[in-house]
């Protein structure tokens, strides 16, 4: 059986409109593929269920916005939607009572730090740098991920000494998108040079690409995917676009497909480093080929993985674990999921 028969004996795939020819592309750059380990992450940035995994406890990886919902360039894409699951975290008092409380009730191993952009895609961290540094030397093992939106590299520095272990930013590979998309008067430069800056610091540097971020068009990713390779970035978060954020009759779905291969084309370009799936891509039908794509493509991670997932990273010979937390960040709780029958050899 090849790939594309693989997935389709899966119950929850066998109707899904798979690409053969592309999931063919997948099965031919297999050898990189094959026994690579495929971590599924589950933090409780939002609610998850699944036939296959294990829900993640309340609070077990939490995301803090620093400006509750509020963000000043309110982009085409998101609306400042992705903000409001977030715990706010509107003052520095405040992120760390609530940090401490998790901690001594829940076991808190780490969370996310957030919040929305000011008018030149910058947010503001530094008053929280002392709150950082005073959690990361009272709970050593505690690990800390940041949106860090633009910046420079004294910045840059200054994130790192507060202990952020870990650093994500969005990279856009076309002007046009900056300028139409975010409100934004900053040239595609200015991504790379935060990306440069985030690099030469000690922190794991995690950026994303959203991919049809340009209104559902693929624009700038292949220009993305350019910069992300020539700079030592710790791994890469690939998103889908989600037309329900935004306004009705602005966005197209990007096709499953096209994600698809960009997923190929980020794996071949990046074959050193991890290449994850993270939290936003559209839902239903489309989630599940998307992720199938994913697990085919040979990306390293799923954050909230669709059903069936398990099975079809098994069907083609990936061993499986799971993770209570962000997709870009390990904190060492780590569960191993076995087959729940016995496989083919792929």
């Amino acid at each position: 059986m090849n790939w594309f028969e693989r997935l389709q004996a899966i119950e929850v795939l066998e109707d899904a409109p798979l690409d053969a020819a592309l999931l063919a592309e997948c099965e031919r750059a297999s050898a990189g593929v094959v026994g690579r380990e495929i971590r599924f992450s589950t933090p409780t940035f939002k609610s998850y269920s699944s036939c296959e995994l294990e829900g993640c406890g309340k609070n077990a990886f939490p995301a803090f916005s620093v400006t509750a919902a509020g963000c000043a360039l309110n982009c085409d894409h998101c609306q400042a939607k992705i903000l409001e699951p977030m715990i706010p975290a509107t003052n520095p008092a405040m992120l760390d009572r609530k940090v401490r409380e998790l901690i001594a009730a829940q076991d808190l191993r780490g969370f996310l730090l957030s919040g929305g952009s000011t008018r030149r895609n910058e947010i503001r961290y530094e008053r929280y740098y002392p709150v950082i540094e005073a959690l990361k030397r009272d709970f050593p093992y505690l690990k800390v991920a940041i949106h860090s939106a633009l910046l420079d590299a004294p910045r840059a520095k200054r994130m790192e000494a507060a202990g952020v272990d870990t650093a994500m930013m969005d990279v856009i590979g076309a002007d046009a998108t900056i300028r139409e998309v975010y409100h934004l008067d900053r040239p595609v430069e200015d991504f790379e040079a935060t990306l440069a800056a985030l690099c030469a610091t000690t922190m794991q540097v995690v950026p994303h690409i959203v991919i049809g971020l340009h209104y559902g068009r693929l624009l700038g990713e292949p220009r993305a995917l350019e910069i992300v390779s020539r700079h030592r970035v710790h791994s890469l978060v690939l998103v889908v676009v989600m037309p329900f954020y935004a306004k009705p009759g602005t966005y197209a779905t990007p096709r499953a497909e096209d994600a698809g291969r960009i997923f190929l084309e980020a794996r071949r370009r990046i074959p050193d480093r991890e290449v994850l799936l993270g939290c936003a891509r559209p839902p239903g039908m489309h989630r599940r080929v998307t992720d199938a794509y994913a697990v085919a493509a040979g990306l390293d991670g799923i954050a909230f993985p669709a059903d069936g997932m398990v099975a079809a990273a098994h069907a083609i010979g990936r061993p499986v674990v799971q993770e209570h937390a962000c997709c870009s960040i390990k904190t060492g709780q780590t569960i191993k999921i076995h087959p729940r029958v016995s496989l083919p050899t792929p």
